[in-house]
């Protein structure tokens, strides 16, 4: 049985390992959501029976709506060979209309961005517990600088762990987790059993009525917190693929109904103690802890909060994976820690996602400021999913009396979220917009950068390589041309196993002529097979003309120089291409010639004729193309002899470039 099918079906190791790495950012909203609401209403004083009812009703519903009938029933179906999240959906119905990829580049960067704010809200309210409590008599914990500096060095180590792969990471957080819902369910339970009637919170129609009410003083706004408790659900439809969605839908019933009673157990408690007097540092989620068991709480919350992290970090990694893919983003550098594919990392994204989020913790130094910002692009990115989520159930067969109920509630529900997070703006939402917009840009540039290219590229962009192996050969044995290399190395998609790009011909032929013993032009195909090794060629029948197709499993070292050397070994071996003797070695009976490698990179022509918009776009798309790639290190060829190209980019109409001959023009001479 494959690994994939393995995953596919649900296991007490399955289960475990989902708790571990789904749940985290989900998870730890009990530990900011009630303080939230309670905070905008105007604090513990201001609140009664009524209130705390209907917030709670609101948050449960809310989790119940979005994250359950949403993620969890609805969009868990929609993965695209066992991955989720908005990419894949995209991936899966953009042939029904061309309009559906603006949604996608809008919702990706909107997700993106939120990854950046998630582990710094989370983290920083968990370490916010320790400030100012006493052990014994020393308060090691007494400054907001000192809380920043903590939660600092925490997301270092957490960023610092992420190559160790998320298989490994979800085994030692899965436990723990499981260990942090069954804490929320109990010391909820034990508060909740002070006061059973409020359950009747579970009755949707107190959720509708506090919207109204003028017990709620902030109205409609009031949903800007509520949401707070269901941003976890787009991480964990993007994180489908790294545990597989009969784990998650086999784990959620248990996790929903920990945080249900966490919910339910601190309204208990708010509603006990109306005369609580803060030093505004309140927190109902540790007040309902008893104090003997107040530091085993901000512990165990603490690494709640860094698994938490760890859900956005390994969503945003499939995220950016998969825009690569799509030609949304630039080709990076993918590492595999485990042999299952849907588990990677990368280094570069890890990088930019850690600064950035130090960056925020820095910028916004308390939660209650964090929580300003958190929710608002995230909004975004559900409302995106939700109109593609009605394009895959068209595309499904379901009929339009059940897709366009689904579309309008759910499009009114976070459209409602949307507008009471936008009244967040000001107050710190604006950076999560800045950050957005910054990585929507980035997408948008490279798709539809690629797109203008694609359209305005000259119809003979590609030729048959076959119809050139003559000269080619030639070339090969004509003395009058030095010699150049003996195995000339192309890295070129041979598209059909006959199509090339009529550049890399350009470069063997018109630039100057480069004679070679043999000339390579090497395809690598990546497989779903972590540890595939292997190679097809054609000769086209001839002895110095090859096309190397070569299939790597995913976590097999992409090194084309080591492989090759073989390759020709054996194809000397069996007379395949000619012979490559060597007069001067150190290695006695090698047979073996020296490669060249030669990377071709585009420069726009100055003949190239666009419309100044499409320019623009096109010279983008390669000054990100030069800023983020290293062809060199993609095929492993760090220390070959490498050549790295610069040919022209002729696109649209060209222009004849043409000068007159005039006669020699006289000049007086000076007297």
């Amino acid at each position: 049985m494959s690994k994939s099918s393995k995953k596919s079906k649900m296991t007490l190791a399955g289960l475990l390992i989902a708790i571990g790495i789904v749940y985290g950012d989900i998870g730890t909203s009990p530990l900011y959501v009630m303080k939230s609401i309670v905070s905008e209403n105007g604090g513990i004083a201001n609140v009664n029976r009524e209130f705390i009812v209907g917030s709670i009703s609101l948050v449960l519903w809310t989790v119940t709506l979005l994250t359950t009938v949403k993620y969890v029933l609805i969009a868990l179906k929609a993965t695209n060979h066992g991955e989720g999240g908005i990419f894949s959906l995209y991936a899966l119905v953009r042939k029904r209309a061309k309009w559906l990829v603006i949604p996608a580049l809008v919702g990706g960067a909107a997700l993106l961005a939120d990854g950046t704010l998630t582990p710094a809200v989370t983290v920083t309210t968990a370490i916010e517990g320790l400030k100012n409590m006493k052990f014994g008599s020393a308060i090691p914990v007494q400054t907001q600088d000192m809380v920043i500096i903590i939660t600092i060095v925490i997301l270092l180590l957490l960023f610092s762990i992420q190559r160790m792969g998320t298989s490994l990471i979800g085994k030692a957080f899965g436990p723990i987790m499981l260990v942090w819902f069954t804490f929320l369910g109990v010391v909820g339970l034990v508060n909740m059993s002070q006061d059973w009637s409020i359950l009747e919170a579970i009755n949707p129609v107190h959720a509708i009525r506090i919207l109204f009410s003028p017990a709620n003083k902030v109205g409609i706004l009031i949903l800007g917190s509520i949401f707070l408790a269901t941003t976890g659900a787009e991480a964990l439809y993007s994180d489908v693929g790294h545990v597989g969605k009969a784990n998650i839908m086999g784990s959620w019933p248990y996790v929903f109904v920990c945080l249900a009673l966490n919910y339910l157990g601190q309204g208990v408690w708010i509603l006990q103690n109306p005369n609580y007097h803060t030093n505004g540092d309140f927190n109902p989620f540790f007040e309902v802890v008893p104090q003997n068991l107040r530091i085993f709480a901000i512990i165990l919350a603490t690494i709640a909060a860094i698994i938490a992290s760890q859900a956005l970090i390994t969503g945003s990694f499939t995220l950016v994976a998969e825009a690569s893919g799509l030609k949304f983003l630039p080709k990076m550098n993918i590492i595999y820690p485990s042999t299952e594919k849907g588990q990677i990392y990368i280094p570069s994204i890890n990088k930019m996602i850690c600064v950035v989020t130090i960056a925020i913790v820095v910028l916004f130094r308390t939660s209650h400021h964090m929580e300003a910002a958190y929710g608002l692009a995230i909004t975004v990115t559900m409302l995106m999913t939700t109109l593609l989520l009605f394009e895959y159930l068209g595309q499904k067969k379901t009929p339009l009396y059940l897709r366009v109920p689904f579309l309008i509630a759910f499009a009114f529900i976070e459209g409602m979220f949307l507008i009471s997070s936008l009244t967040k703006f000001l107050h710190g939402g604006y950076v999560t917009v800045l950050i957005a917009g910054f990585i929507l840009g980035i997408m948008y540039v490279w798709f539809y950068g690629n797109k203008i290219r694609d359209k305005r590229e000259a119809k003979n962009a590609y030729v048959r390589l076959d119809e050139y192996t003559n000269m080619l050969t030639e070339l090969s044995h004509n003395d009058d041309y030095p010699i150049y290399a003996t195995n000339l190395v192309y890295m070129a998609k041979v598209k059909y196993n006959k199509f090339i790009k009529r550049e890399m011909l350009y470069s063997i032929l018109d630039k100057r002529p480069k004679r070679a013993k043999a000339y390579w032009f090497v395809t690598v195909n990546v497989t779903n097979e972590p540890y595939t090794a292997e190679y097809a060629v054609n000769t086209f029948g001839t002895k110095n003309v090859i096309n190397v197709q070569l299939y790597l499993g995913f976590r097999k070292q992409t090194s084309v120089n080591v492989y090759l050397r073989q390759i020709v070994h054996d194809l000397i071996k069996d007379g395949t291409i000619e012979a490559q003797p060597q007069e001067f070695t150190t290695t006695p009976g090698r047979d073996v010639g020296d490669f060249s490698f030669v990377i071709v990179n585009d420069v726009i022509s100055p003949q190239t004729q666009l419309t100044g918009y499409e320019k623009f776009m096109v010279q983008a798309r390669v000054w990100l193309q030069n800023l983020s790639s290293n062809p060199a290190s993609w095929f492993g060829l760090e220390f070959a002899d490498t050549v790295v190209e610069r040919v022209p980019l002729i696109l649209g109409n060209q222009n004849e470039i043409t000068i007159k001959r005039v006669s020699p023009k006289r000049y007086p001479q000076n007297s």
